[in-house]
């Protein structure tokens, strides 16, 4: 059973640190799921929100209507719920007020005939952590590029 990622949200690992990872389901409608298996599907500016109902719910993702066949398309970036274990949800509800952490979509993939969503708790970056990260990066750009003239 392989694992193909549909949708990749770097944004997300460059604005947070990333401190719990969970995987989750989506419920979406047929035509959706047609559409993400084609790859048509967007988590950049998307975040998840626990609802007083205390489900887990997904914004603001995009996923584009499916072009062959169906009358019924959802709206685009209408909110889908994602699908927890109950322990995992009061787990989140209790992390998720403490100061600072948030739920952000990091990748969605196809598991079998699932399409899972990889969800993250994560700690809003500072301007000066940013930079960090954009330092760090260039440096192993560097070193990789020092590696590879070296070898010619």
């Amino acid at each position: 059973m392989g694992v193909k990622i549909v949708a990749d949200n770097r944004k997300a690992r460059f604005d947070f640190f990333i401190t719990d990872r969970y995987e989750c389901g989506i419920e979406l409608a047929g035509s959706e799921v047609k559409s993400v298996k084609l790859g048509h599907m967007n988590l950049r500016d998307s975040f998840c929100l626990i609802t007083g109902e205390g489900e887990v719910v997904l914004k603001n993702c995009y996923i584009a209507p499916y072009e062959k066949g169906a009358a019924f398309n959802p709206e685009p970036r209408r909110d889908r719920k994602l699908l927890l274990h109950r322990a995992e949800i009061n787990k989140l509800i209790g992390k998720v007020k403490i100061k600072g952490y948030t739920l952000v979509p990091l990748s969605a993939y196809l598991k079998g005939n699932y399409v899972k969503i990889e969800i993250g708790l994560a700690e809003g970056k500072k301007q000066h952590d940013k930079r960090q990260s954009l330092r760090e990066r260039d440096i192993k750009r560097q070193a990789e590029r020092e590696v590879r003239d070296a070898g010619k």
